[in-house]
């Protein structure tokens, strides 16, 4: 049985795209493997906290240090670290704002990128801390184009932070144009429905 985890970023709710499109990979998913195990998680309605002085403290003191205040503090970044860890597929459902990801989903970066949990300071740099093999599938929606764009802060960004805790395996789904008249959004949304039935065959 493989562990999925499904976040959606988005605030909105029938009238999203992004979770259009995740669904459709969770329904698609669940009827061509129906023993998988699908976690989800809504930071769109239920959004994680932010880092603040206690969960930083609490971050780089050492475990037998720890006080109830400061384990309290990290309590929900255990959680959710224990939660990636277990999950062998990631999707994540994100729709850009202002070039990059929404608040939410840089505050669930932030609590799972943390050092000694997800990641090590050495004395030849950075060390990933994930060894299991895991995928992840972003689907992003997008109101223009952005391909090979220096204002697209969204797929750099998370390449980058998720190749710091050592994953590599990345797929991004770009549903892009959506503010660019029906005929462009459908056409859009049509190849990235053929882009998670993709990723799902070679899977």
């Amino acid at each position: 049985m493989t562990c999925i985890l499904h976040l959606d970023s988005s605030p909105r709710g029938d009238r999203s795209l992004s979770r259009g499109l995740t669904s459709e990979f969770n329904r698609t998913w669940q009827q061509t493997y129906p023993e998988d195990k699908i976690i989800y998680r809504d930071l769109g309605h239920n959004p994680v906290p932010f880092v603040d002085e206690s969960w930083i403290a609490a971050a780089f003191s050492q475990a037998g240090q720890l006080t109830p205040e400061l384990k309290s503090a990290i309590e929900i970044s255990d959680r959710l670290i224990d939660e990636f860890l277990a999950a062998k597929i990631c999707v994540f459902g994100i729709p850009m704002y202002n070039y990059g990801v929404p608040a939410n989903f840089k505050a669930y970066i932030d609590q799972i990128v943390r050092v000694g949990r997800t990641f090590a300071v050495t004395s030849s740099g950075y060390e990933g801390l994930v060894k299991e093999p895991k995928k992840i599938l972003v689907i992003t929606t997008r109101g223009g184009s952005y391909k090979d764009s220096p204002l697209d802060f969204q797929e750099p960004y998370l390449r980058a932070v998720f190749e710091l805790i050592g994953i590599a395996d990345l797929t991004f789904i770009h549903a892009e144009n959506l503010a660019m008249g029906d005929e462009a959004r459908q056409k859009s949304l049509a190849e990235a429905r053929t882009a998670i039935q993709q990723f799902i065959e070679i899977c």
